[in-house]
């Protein structure tokens, strides 16, 4: 597989940016998040979304000019408005102000209304925790995941982030979609030529599959946990919409891109309870605990959520981050 230089990829998104609408200074923060995302081995939100965005900037869908901005505010909490606006960005600027207002009151509440694709939501977990405070945000979605029971699209699978920080950089963090497999991870195995590990969906005879390909076809992701995921993803639209006065799942269904999310980040600053050396010690006790598992497979590991992706980087800044050929000739020639 061919691999690319970190810098070389910052670059060339970065160009590309410019190019379409972006000021210099955003053009190179938001060419370094996608670069991130790839390098972290989320490839789904790195190169590989990339040119789908490059198309909504075509389309006028995403405006690189504006900023999200606060509507308004009571203590920990505040409401802000995207204006369509990069979503990256837009959600960074809201985690920063969260982490801000932890800082302050012990835990901060910002509803992002109104914004576009935030690419990785991970990104916003690490972002919190690189801070010092732990990060929970979710955003919804279009309409991408029939409700437990139904064949149709009803609801997001409204991706979930948990962040513990560490002072030592090596955080825990989960990120995940509340369906089986995001689409971006069905469209990665499926242009790598991979089978799903498990059944992700439903293919064109309505059966389970480990086929990305059919599930792509039908729409007809799986629910993780099956109905408690269905349930997950609608009680996360009904608290992010509520929060925002935002747009819901079923009203971005209507805008015919994916366009105008509601995002939720929260952050919260231990150090008000503990010190830094009590949360390292308790995190630190309980990944160990979970690190001891006997594994299944004989010499196999079990890994803490975000342990790969520090795998990732170090392998991936080492030697070059790994690009689908057809994706990256894609943005070269843009």
């Amino acid at each position: 597989m061919k691999r690319v230089p970190y810098e070389v990829m910052v670059n060339e998104f970065e160009r590309v940016l410019t190019k379409y609408g972006f000021e210099p200074k955003d053009a190179k923060a938001s060419a370094e998040l996608f670069a991130q995302n790839s390098m972290a081995g989320v490839y789904s939100h790195g190169l590989n979304r990339f040119p789908r965005v490059v198309e909504y900037l075509k389309k006028g869908e995403i405006d690189p000019k504006v900023k999200a901005e606060k509507i308004m505010g009571f203590g920990a909490f505040e409401r802000w408005d995207g204006h369509r606006g990069f979503g990256p960005l837009n959600a960074k600027l809201a985690m920063d102000r969260a982490v801000e207002l932890a800082k302050e009151f012990g835990m901060g509440i910002v509803a992002l209304g109104n914004n576009n694709h935030w690419m990785r939501g991970g990104s916003y977990g690490w972002q919190a925790a690189d801070q010092g405070c732990i990060g929970i945000c979710w955003s919804n979605t279009c309409p991408n995941m029939p409700a437990w029971g139904g064949m149709d699209r009803k609801i997001g699978n409204n991706p979930l982030i948990f962040a513990v920080p560490r002072s030592n950089g090596e955080h825990v963090v989960i990120d995940c979609a509340v369906s089986q497999f995001s689409y971006g991870k069905l469209e990665d195995c499926r242009l790598k030529g991979q089978q799903l590990p498990v059944p992700g969906g439903y293919d064109t005879n309505g059966n389970l599959t480990t086929d990305p390909g059919e599930i792509e076809k039908t729409w007809r992701v799986l629910p993780m946990g099956y109905w408690k995921g269905s349930g997950i993803s609608i009680a996360l639209d009904l608290i992010a919409t509520v929060l925002s006065n935002g747009n819901s799942v079923q009203k971005i269904g209507t805008f015919g891109d994916e366009v105008g999310l509601t995002q939720i980040m929260i952050a919260i600053d231990p150090t008000k309870g503990n010190s830094v050396e009590l949360t390292d010690e308790i995190v630190n006790n309980i990944v160990a605990d979970v690190k001891s598992s006997i594994p299944v497979k004989e010499g196999g590991e079990v890994y803490y959520p975000g342990e790969l992706e520090l795998l990732n980087i170090k392998q991936n800044k080492e030697e070059g981050i790994p690009v689908i050929e057809e994706k990256w000739e894609e943005v070269l020639n843009m």
